[in-house]
């Protein structure tokens, strides 16, 4: 028999055919489930990660924002520091004098403007005193030092007092503020010295419209405390427009937020420059509620309620679904948030939902038609439905069913497929979770490594023992270095060797602790080091172990520079650059400790120009100027770099000299230092040498106290001075002693006055012709009563310098009038010349004082000759020629003592009210003996009878001396040949001497 196959039935009741629709019905719908699920994860993943990417960008960005705020701050404090110090520390050194031209105003209101344009002062006028009035002063130079720096940073700079004083620039505020303006009454200024800022921080206020500026801005307000009183405020204001600009968002799809805690809008994509001027224009503050929607505004004010520092969420707006992520700024009480919307996440997603179903669909049917077939060809319908499972299966179709077993083999064979199924399932489960989970580590992987390529931050990443493995773009543009240069190179390599001295106490806290933070320089390439905040970090495994370091560092340069900038007003002199005296002082401190510690020596300089004050007299202060910098040149020039060179004000000038062991070696350096300043100096048209009188103190050896070497080294100056000038003197255990004896001198000067320990002395001048009195130099002398005799020498020069010369030579031409009238009354007709000191000549009470005596004594005022040197009349000539004209009016003669010694010019000597020239007696003691002294004292005969004016020749010692001047017709002489400053009571005595004399000379 033939075996025939069963006709197959193709209708819709054949059992391949329920069995292919009913499977692909099956895959249909488990496909469309599966794909529906994975793209709903997939929504809900990208819709998370575009929140992390957004809250990660304004991360970032409010970081960047916080350091600019932190920056602002700091210097706004570096600022006040400046302030406080300068202007009210008692300890300034800033020379900051200025005449300002003050305006009293009918308002009730004192405004000045600087001649410059940089700022301007406000005061109201029941609140100006002497202080304000140098306050407007010197604020005026002071802030035409510090507020170009600080108008880079700050719309403007100001000090606000509690009296109301303002200083600003630029000036436009001062200028037009309303009279009865009162910035010591705004919220902010009282809330800068209450006692809610204990700590004295700087003080953010909130946002507001400035009706000067005509601009929204916030204020950054520093309290300026002296002595823990409290004076004031500086602050700056900052354009609300420019600080917003410091928060880009970077994306076009990214729209930028911000208010503050009372629901202020401060920049929103609908808020623009004309908008803010006219709510401002109005005095209208902008809230947020007037331009967002319902939704954000929910948002909003749940952000401010809730005060956290970091809040997402999303909102509709125009029909369309957005993410924002709102950021708390404390120091300025701001939310910043960023938003975008959400459509453009999804839109990728919709397109492939699309896609997705659509291959799915086609996927199901193309299954169906194959199963279809597979039934329609085989015959066995348990082997059909086996080879259907395992296609099915090994197509992905992993949830497939498979036949039920049976104790045949088909059944034992179904049983092994789908034990072998459950397993494959389990391993590709498997397989899936840890793909899954690699997946989710590559992007957290991705999203960390674009953060620390894009960072604004240097990061060097290094193994655990510190070998450089991964150096970020950043770090590369800010050292200029290529990649190559890192690459497996030590850690510490990156800093700069002028930073050495730091790299071993950074390795040591490296290797000890794992740790450390610091500022310090970084090497560059081809270009200056920069300076960075460099922190290094270790990174642990699970298990704590360290496997590597993470280095990062913030370009600080700006920082520092604003730094070096506050240090150079603070520590420099402005006008030569050289140290000024508070660095001076800080420098000598650290090389006294230095030397207390042994094996250190150095020399202590002081001196001051000879020349100086007579050149800024004539020449100007300008040429001054230019001659002080001339100087400081030539000495940074000529000295080595370690020396501190310091200007202490005036011409007065300091050098330490480091290692400087024996006093041969300093004499050097005095010698090098007198050499170069004796060159000439041009100074416009004219040239002009100067010199310098040095006083030199050696340490440790003369002494290990700051105060005390100061002292020394002064004392061997004035030494100096007192050698001739242009030299220089080492301070010695005498010149202690001079200065003891000086003060010895001084104290008991003031009881010498009270007691009366003076007597006048006088030295008669002789007509040599006749032998006959014509006159007498008074002259001063002190009989201390346990000292003695104490030279006039010692005692005029102090009691010059500290003004007592004044009572004293009151007392003088007093003692001197009252002898010119008894002389009078005993028949004898002769003057009496007396010495007048500088500080007399400037007396303002000169002229009353002598007209007084005059009437009092009733004197004869011709017999009376006042005695002034050169040098007393060069200083201002026109106000001296005044004097000396009024000194005339009342009837005295005027005498110029020392002739030919100063440096007076002929010139002015015409001009002067002159009827005696005294002949110094340096150019008489050595006649004959000294050809050019013998030509001198001619000469000065000659020129003196050609200008009609009576000549004395003092220091007349021998009878030679006496035939010279004879010879050139002199014949009034003073001197030992004749007799020594005598007491009233021994001229007696002097008159039957001189009467002998004459006996002789006629019976000759």
């Amino acid at each position: 028999m033939v075996y025939r196959r069963p006709p197959s039935r193709f209708g819709l009741n054949s059992l391949s055919v329920k069995l292919s629709l009913l499977i692909s019905a099956i895959c249909l719908i488990a496909g469309v489930c599966a794909a529906a699920l994975m793209l709903k994860s997939e929504e809900k993943q990208l819709v998370f990660e575009e929140h992390e990417i957004l809250k990660s960008s304004t991360e970032l960005l409010i970081r960047q924002f916080n350091a600019l705020i932190k920056t602002k701050s700091s210097i706004a404090e570096q600022a006040n520091n400046v302030v406080s110090e300068q202007l009210f520390s008692k300890n300034s050194a800033m020379n900051l004098s200025n005449k300002t031209q003050l305006q009293f105003n009918s308002d009730g209101t004192i405004r000045s403007a600087s001649s410059d344009g940089l700022s301007a002062a406000f005061l109201p006028q029941q609140h100006y005193s002497p202080f304000y009035k140098r306050l407007f002063n010197n604020s005026e130079s002071l802030w035409r030092v510090i507020s170009p720096t600080l108008i880079h940073d700050f719309f403007n700079f100001y000090m606000i007092t509690k009296d109301d004083f303002i200083r600003v620039s630029p000036p436009n505020w001062a200028l037009n503020a309303p009279a009865e303006l009162s910035g010591s009454n705004g919220a902010t200024f009282k809330y800068v010295q209450s006692d809610l800022n204990p700590s004295r921080e700087p003080v953010w206020s909130k946002v507001y419209y400035d009706k000067v500026w005509h601009k929204w801005v916030i204020s950054l307000l520093v309290p300026l405390y002296v002595d823990n009183e409290f004076l004031g405020v500086t602050g700056s204001d900052i354009d609300l427009n420019t600080l917003i600009s410091f928060l880009p968002v970077g994306d076009k799809e990214k729209h930028l937020l911000v208010f503050d805690k009372k629901g202020q809008l401060l920049a929103h994509p609908s808020l623009n420059p004309a908008l803010q001027a006219d709510y401002g224009s109005n005095n209208k503050t902008i809230t947020t509620n007037e331009f967002v929607n319902p939704q954000l505004q929910s948002i909003i004010n749940e952000a401010i309620t809730m005060k956290l520092p970091e809040y997402a969420n999303s909102f509709v707006q125009n029909d369309e679904a957005h993410i924002i992520n709102i950021r708390k700024i404390d120091k300025l009480d701001w939310y910043i948030g960023v938003y975008k919307k959400r459509s453009s996440t999804l839109s990728a997603l919709q397109d492939l939902k699309l896609k997705f179903f659509g291959l799915f669909v086609l996927y199901a049917v193309l299954v169906a038609l194959l199963l279809h077939q597979a039934l329609y060809q085989l015959v066995l319908r348990r082997i059909h439905t086996l080879v259907h499972a395992v296609t099915g299966f090994g197509k992905g179709q992993l949830l497939t069913e498979f036949p039920p077993e049976n104790k045949d083999e088909i059944g034992t064979l179904n049983g092994s497929f789908k034990d072998m199924t459950v397993e494959i399932r389990k391993l590709i489960d498997g397989l899936n979770q840890r793909i899954t989970e690699k997946e989710i580590a590559e992007k957290a992987a991705n999203r960390l490594s674009k953060a620390v390529a894009f960072s604004g931050t240097g990061v060097v990443i290094t193994d655990e023992n510190f070998v450089i493995e991964y150096v970020n773009p950043k770090m590369l543009e800010m050292t200029g270095f290529p990649e190559s240069h890192f690459n497996r190179a030590p850690l510490l390599n990156i800093i700069a060797s002028e930073m050495a001295i730091l790299v071993e106490d950074i390795n040591i806290d490296l290797r000890s602790r794992n740790y450390w933070r610091g500022d310090t320089l970084i090497q560059g390439n081809d270009k200056q080091p920069i300076w960075v905040s460099l922190s290094v970090s270790p990174i642990r495994e699970e298990g704590g172990e360290i496997t590597s370091y993470v280095a990062s560092a913030q370009d600080i340069s700006f920082v520092k520079e604003s730094q070096r900038k506050m240090e150079q007003l603070a520590y420099f002199d402005t006008l030569t650059g050289l140290a000024n005296r508070t660095f001076f002082r800080m420098q000598l401190r650290k090389s006294m400790a230095l030397a207390e510690r042994g094996h250190y020596a150095f020399a202590l300089f002081y001196f001051d120009l000879d020349e100086f004050k007579r050149i800024n007299d004539t020449l100007g202060h300008d040429a001054g100027d230019q001659l002080l910098n001339e100087v400081a040149n030539r000495l940074k020039t000529r000295l080595r770099a370690e020396d501190t060179i310091a200007r202490l004000g005036g011409d007065e000038f300091a050098v330490l000299l480091s290692g400087i062991e024996s006093q041969e070696h300093a004499s050097d350096v005095a010698n090098t230092i007198q050499k170069t300043l004796n060159v000439p100096i041009k100074l416009g048209n004219n040239e002009v040498i100067v010199s310098a009188s040095i006083g030199i103190t050696m340490a440790p050896y003369d002494s290990l106290e700051e105060d005390q070497l100061l002292k020394h080294a002064d004392l061997a100056m004035y030494e100096a001075k007192a050698k001739g000038r242009n030299t220089y003197h080492f301070y010695s255990q005498e010149l202690n002693a001079a200065a003891n004896e000086r003060l010895f001198i001084e104290n008991e000067l003031r009881h010498a006055i009270k007691e009366q320990q003076f007597e006048v002395y006088y030295q008669p001048q002789i007509d040599s012709s006749t032998q006959h009195v014509v006159g007498y130099e008074a002259l001063l002398r002190w009989f201390h009563p346990m000292e003695g005799l104490i030279s006039p020498t010692k005692f005029i020069p102090i009691a010059e310098a500290t003004g007592l010369i004044v009572e004293l030579g009151e007392w003088v031409l007093e003692q001197s009038c009252q002898f010119a009238v008894r002389l009078a009354e005993q028949g004898r007709d002769n003057n009496v010349s007396i010495n007048l000191s500088a500080r007399q000549f400037k007396d303002a009470n000169l002229v009353p004082m002598l007209s007084s005596i005059i009437k009092q004594t009733d004197v004869s005022a011709k017999r009376l000759h006042l005695e002034l040197t050169e040098s007393m009349l060069m200083g201002n000539v026109e106000a001296a020629i005044t004097q000396l004209h009024e000194l005339k009016a009342l009837g005295i003669s005027i005498s110029i003592d020392d002739f030919g010694t100063g440096y007076s010019s002929l010139s002015y000597l015409k001009r002067f009210p002159v009827d005696i020239l005294k002949i110094d007696r340096s150019f008489v003691k050595d006649i004959p003996e000294d050809p050019n002294d013998m030509e001198i004292t001619a000469a000065i005969i000659a020129m003196a009878q050609k200008l009609n004016l009576d000549v004395v020749a003092e220091g007349v010692e021998s009878v030679e001396q006496i035939k010279f001047l004879q010879n050139n017709n002199c014949y009034i002489v003073q001197g030992f040949y004749y007799s020594k400053p005598i007491p009233e009571r021994e001229l007696p005595a002097l008159y039957e001497k001189l009467s002998s004399q004459h006996q002789a000379l006629i019976t000759k």
